[in-house]
């Protein structure tokens, strides 16, 4: 079976060459990895430049506190996609137990309690050692550049500014030193720079210099100088200072104030990795994703079901079409609150055409607002605790202040706290905390209990958590 492409319609003309072709949502960024190619780097020298670049110019969208996950095949391998595992997990002290002593039912949305451990950074380094041609010092000059030397704001830029202006002045300082130099947010266009961030990668660079000199170890080589700039990342001034800053108490997104409480050892235990892709055979179209420490596979899902209806049922452009994806997508979400996570999650069976066939089934003309996971043998679904507000208590010493943003705006939407299931990259996902646990049981033997199972330890923490039911 095939599927028929609508008639394209585009406002600009179809690129075509060559010698190479870089993308991003930013121009500068797509310039640096541009000029990388031509200077002779090969695609990951790109693209490692380039991501660096949008931690600049594209602060609201990226950053070397955040994460991901990257999908790539090399040349020496094509046709086997691979994964880049660089999804930190949560830190060691973002247990159940901590939350509820801070007064908190759920992680708060912002603010450093909500923070899991810092992924890219480790991530593209891996990548650029691994699969790259350049020196680090090389691949990081432009976004060094932009960063010390400016670059013009976005507008997209001020006006997330100007969402949390208020939380900026009042209850975050150094945000606000950063983004409202004298109390103002640049304008579109306006020169903006980021010294500070310009040095910490000079440092880096500087750390994996010294490598060959026998300061942090390893021989004088491009793959021991990359390293030991990871290593600095990971447990030199750049850990220090994260979990320095993070300490102080701040205000977050449920209006209380509270320490973060990511520490040196979560940095120092984490390390980006691979590991094979997910994959899907989709109307000739190979699909590839991240396992189920991601929520990658539940596109596949959603194929894996698409896969059976005739091409008048996938054109999102009709009635039919847009019904048919969407009730596809709704049952593949499903299956991605009540299985994901775990490093056990059956995802064959999940991906398989019996049991897509199973789920396409449940497809009707009419949308479903019913929770629908599967039945995965062996497995006991989640069942998420599925709330539409929450408000937090707040202790007598934080209240939010009159006339501040976290007193005017509403509260951030719960968002789910990643626990760790190993320390090389994968994560899991546990939803936001309740306060029906029993005292001195992970939330994974009390699942397991109310399942009828006995209860099981199946991390080295004794508060990490199972994202799924028994076995």
């Amino acid at each position: 079976m095939t599927f028929t492409l609508p008639d394209p319609f585009t406002t600009r003309p179809t690129l075509q060459g060559t010698f190479g072709m870089t993308a991003s949502t930013h121009w500068l960024a797509t310039a640096a990895a541009q000029a990388v190619l031509e200077r002779g780097g090969n695609a990951f020298d790109a693209a490692t430049a380039g991501a660096f670049v949008l931690h600049v110019v594209e602060p609201h969208l990226n950053g070397p506190g955040g994460d991901m996950a990257g999908v790539f095949t090399a040349a020496e391998a094509p046709g086997q996609p691979v994964i880049l595992m660089g999804q930190g997990p949560a830190p060691a002290g973002a247990t159940a137990e901590h939350f509820l002593a801070e007064g908190l039912e759920l992680v708060p949305g912002s603010g450093a309690l909500a923070a899991a451990v810092p992924g890219a950074v480790d991530a593209w380094f891996l990548l650029l050692r691994d699969h790259g041609t350049w020196e680090l010092e090389a691949v990081l000059e432009f976004a060094i550049g932009y960063a010390r030397d400016g670059h013009p704001m976005l507008g997209r830029v001020g006006t997330t500014i100007a969402a949390v202006a208020g939380l900026f002045r009042d209850h975050w300082p150094t945000s606000a030193e950063q983004w409202m130099p004298e109390g103002r947010i640049p304008a579109e266009g306006e020169l903006v720079r980021n010294p500070a961030y310009a040095r910490t990668l000079e440092r880096l660079v500087a750390a994996g210099g010294s490598a060959g000199k026998g300061s942090r170890g390893g021989t004088d080589s491009r793959a021991s100088r990359i390293d030991a700039a990871r290593l600095e990342w990971r447990e030199g001034f750049v850990a220090r200072a994260m979990a320095e800053s993070v300490q102080a108490p701040h205000r977050h997104s449920s209006g209380t104030d509270h320490r973060g409480v990511l520490a040196v050892a979560d940095l120092a235990a984490f390390e980006a990795g691979y590991e094979q892709a997910a994959t899907l055979e989709f109307r000739g179209h190979t699909i590839a994703k991240t396992g189920p420490w991601g929520q990658g596979p539940a596109l596949l899902q959603t194929l894996a079901v698409l896969d059976g209806y005739d091409d008048e049922h996938l054109d999102p452009s009709t009635e039919l079409g847009a019904h048919t994806i969407l009730e596809a997508q709704k049952l593949a979400l499903a299956d991605r609150e009540a299985y994901y996570g775990d490093s056990d999650v059956p995802l064959d069976y999940l991906l398989s055409a019996g049991y897509a066939a199973g789920r396409r089934a449940l497809i009707a003309e009419q949308a479903s607002l019913e929770f629908r996971p599967g039945t995965v043998p062996g497995c006991q679904p989640f069942q998420p605790p599925l709330r539409t507000e929450y408000v937090p208590q707040r202790s007598q010493r934080t209240t939010a202040a009159p006339g501040t943003a976290m007193a005017a705006a509403a509260i951030a939407p719960p968002v789910q706290a990643n626990r760790p299931l190993r320390r090389q990259g994968r994560p899991a996902v546990i939803p936001a905390i309740s306060t029906s646990w029993t005292a001195g049981e992970t939330w994974c033997q009390q699942r397991r209990r109310a399942a009828g199972c006995s209860p099981r330890r199946r991390f080295r923490s004794s508060a990490s958590a199972s994202a799924h039911g028994c076995r």
